[in-house]
């Protein structure tokens, strides 16, 4: 019998290899494909306890051949995966298990991966933290009692934790990037429509996308899920523009000011010309707070089947009338264009922003959805979700022992670009991804 210390060493170190790693060792027959899938469920079984990351796990998932052989992912309990249970984070869907595979997940299960569980999310993603009726609080794996993010809080606590090495989480309103930018993990929210959705999105705001440890492993994950080479490459100086800070009175934590001044720094020393410009998030802010709305209005069911916030949300977004909608979604996205869009197209190749205009808190401190402090929290994000453009929130480091980030935005379809630009900020010290301490 294996000493449980040596059984312990060997499963963490399985627990933070890479995708391109496990099927480098794999094809070279250092590592079996079983052997990573039992020691990432010991792992779940032994760790996950102290972030509440996953709401099912399968400790007997099948894996296969192909450019995700062997790599443990996680996905969102809001995607179905047959066999699974799949809530959505509601006592109304507790006991459905889903028949199908989202697209995304039966492209990655094609391309060899072990799908390892579902992760928690809020009820229906309906809130910026991870809590709901049905489920443990998802934690920060880098402080407990603190939040993780949401909605995908479940799949980013569990990246950063070591529990899994992709997970597949979804992004309306900055669901994947909230959630990257606290546990301190990179996510990357693709064009719309980029990782297929079953359902369409009605205002296409909504987007699929990975979560992971490194760009290497988003890239991979993005070429199995949308099915599109995104080839690493060298990368010219870009003209980048640079927000530091917004119109309309939102705060803006002095941590991320400083984590955007560094990336710039080092994205100048890199080669590349960044130039300050202007942000007025507050007309997307105005517009999401219809659209979002609408959106909880268009869900099966009545009020009284969801908690609290849902059904207020959904009653509010039943009482709209469809020229508002519209003109919201109208609204949203022409700002966001002059923001965005009208700059890459007038000589801007990329943008560099700060990801959150607040740290982690702890959970019961996690501003409400459309109120004041959650305006301030999105400010950077919900321009980008009505913009359609592809973006990634990037590790800046650490204040206070808690993960800071920042966001690069990259020019319509040019993902292998902002990909690129990406590893090159990840290779710059004081970037990328850290171990927390309680899970290395």
């Amino acid at each position: 019998m294996v000493p449980e210390s040596i059984s312990h060493s060997l499963d963490r170190e399985i627990g933070w290899l890479g995708a391109a790693e496990i099927g480098d060792r794999i094809r070279r027959g250092t590592l079996v494909r079983d052997e990573v899938t039992s020691a990432v469920v010991r792992r779940i079984d032994r760790l996950d306890r102290k972030v509440h990351s996953f709401v099912h796990v399968e400790p007997q998932a099948s894996t296969g051949d192909g450019l995700l052989a062997g790599v443990p992912v996680g996905v969102k309990d809001t995607q179905p995966v047959a066999g699974m249970r799949w809530t959505s984070g509601a006592l109304k869907w507790r006991e459905r298990i889903a028949d199908h595979d989202a697209i995304p997940v039966a492209r990655a299960r094609a391309a060899g991966a072990t799908i390892v569980g579902k992760t928690n999310t809020p009820e229906l993603a309906s809130n910026p933290s991870t809590i709901n009726d049905l489920f443990p609080a998802t934690e920060n794996p880098w402080r407990a009692g603190y939040t993780p993010g949401g909605s995908s809080g479940g799949s980013a606590a569990a990246v950063a934790a070591g529990l899994c090495t992709i997970a597949i989480g979804d992004d309306y309103g900055g669901s994947i990037r909230i959630p990257a930018a606290c546990c301190g993990v990179l996510g990357y929210r693709p064009t719309p429509g980029d990782f297929p959705e079953e359902v369409p999105d009605a205002p296409h705001i909504n987007s699929r996308g990975p979560m992971a440890r490194s760009v290497a492993d988003l890239r991979i994950a993005f070429e199995v899920m949308a099915g599109v080479r995104v080839p690493a490459g060298k990368i010219g100086s870009l003209r980048i523009a640079l927000v530091i800070g917004s119109s309309g009175g939102l705060h803006l934590d002095e941590a991320g000011r400083d984590a955007t001044a560094r990336a710039a720094d080092t994205l100048r020393a890199q080669g590349h010309r960044l130039e300050v410009v202007d942000w007025a998030p507050l007309p997307c802010l105005d517009a999401y707070h219809v659209v979002r709305r609408v959106s909880f209005g268009a869900i099966e069911g009545e009020p009284s089947d969801y908690g609290d916030f849902v059904a207020a949300a959904m009653t509010k977004g039943r009482t709209f009338a469809g020229v508002t909608y519209f003109r919201a979604v109208q609204e949203g996205t022409v700002a966001a264009r002059k923001l965005l869009q009208d700059r890459l197209e007038s000589g801007f190749d990329a943008f560099l922003t700060p990801t959150l205009g607040f740290l982690p808190m702890p959970i019961d401190q996690v501003p409400a959805f459309f109120g004041e402090q959650w305006n301030s929290q999105n400010q950077f994000l919900l321009p980008v979700s009505f913009s359609g453009l592809p973006s990634i929130a990037m590790p800046a480091g650490l204040h206070d022992g808690i993960p800071v980030s920042v966001q690069l935005v990259g020019r319509y379809r040019h993902d292998a670009e902002l990909l690129d630009l990406a590893a090159q900020l990840e290779s710059a010290q004081g970037f990328g991804f850290e171990r927390p301490p309680l899970f290395d």
